[in-house]
């Protein structure tokens, strides 16, 4: 996906062939919308869309009880050479009035350069008249908490947090099926079409949650970075010759490698930036080297 805040990481870190000079920002990996479809490179399915696979052989490979009509997850990376727009998605009760979905996510910071920062909830004693007067004002930089997080750390972006990634990362992100953004402040720049991006103040103010002062990155417990209603991520390192399973037999997993190599039973090599579909079962997918992984599953 090209963005005005994007680069070229995709390619020279991950070694993506991009599609022209960008800049690119994002790439859609594990994706089932209506317009951008993930298509399976390898394996007994190599051709189908991820949609094909989730409608037409749901509970054979992902499991049973799944109702939701698409894909539930969004699977990305994200190439930030400049600072994204401060934005919200909406919580769940209050996206069907604005006319979106609800967006909650979590992001896996695999890349961060001295001194980038992430922008996460209300500094402390900001209220909601304040915020309004900062907008009015072009100023919502100083209304907002940051960070300077490293690689290797996570944070739980629950929908109503504001937040924005700063220049200088690659993460990776793990969200609900959804592309409703709202930008209440993009820096006072503009697009690539050299116009002022749309703004969404009146849908961010009834989406932002105004008690969210100062979160900090998250300090997780063992390998479990994230778990909530729509997703569970755990972080793994894996030694040589190690095996990766499915942890619910009865259940698919995504793997998603950050750094070392995943060897399948065909000799097929993964490395970092790949993401793998394990269908319910017990597929075993081998490390080459040491090899650190995110495991994305569904909570039953």
């Amino acid at each position: 996906m090209p963005r005005v805040w994007g680069g070229r990481t995709l390619e020279t870190l991950l070694g993506r062939q991009l599609p022209g000079p960008g800049p690119w920002g994002e790439s859609w990996d594990v994706s089932d919308r209506p317009s951008e479809q993930s298509i399976v490179s390898t394996g007994e399915w190599a051709g189908n869309s991820l949609h094909d696979l989730w409608t037409l052989k749901r509970e054979e490979l992902f499991g049973d009880n799944l109702t939701n009509s698409r894909f539930p997850l969004l699977m990305k990376i994200l190439d930030s050479r400049d600072d994204l727009s401060i934005q919200v998605h909406p919580p769940a009760q209050i996206a069907p009035l604005l006319g979106g979905s609800s967006k909650t996510e979590m992001w896996y910071i695999a890349r961060a350069l001295p001194g980038s920062k992430l922008y996460v909830g209300l500094r402390k004693g900001i209220t909601r008249g304040k915020f309004e007067e900062a907008i009015r004002k072009g100023s919502v930089e100083n209304m907002v908490h940051s960070l300077e997080p490293k690689a290797g750390q996570s944070i739980y972006i629950p929908a109503g947090r504001l937040h924005a990634i700063g220049a200088g990362m690659l993460i990776y992100e793990i969200q609900q099926n959804s592309d409703t953004t709202y930008r209440v402040f993009d820096w006072n720049r503009v697009g690539l079409d050299g116009k002022a991006r749309d703004l969404h103040v009146r849908e961010s103010l009834a989406s932002i949650d105004f008690t969210d002062y100062e979160p900090e990155m998250d300090d997780p417990e063992g390998q479990n970075l994230a778990a909530c209603p729509y997703f569970k991520v755990d972080l793994l390192e894996l030694a040589t010759g190690a095996t990766i399973c499915n942890p619910d037999p009865d259940r698919f997993s995504i793997i998603t490698v950050t750094s070392g190599k995943l060897r399948d039973a065909s000799g097929s090599t993964y490395s970092a930036g790949d993401f793998l579909l394990l269908p319910r079962g017990r597929l075993n997918l081998e490390a080459v080297n040491n090899t650190s992984i995110l495991q994305t599953t569904l909570p039953r």
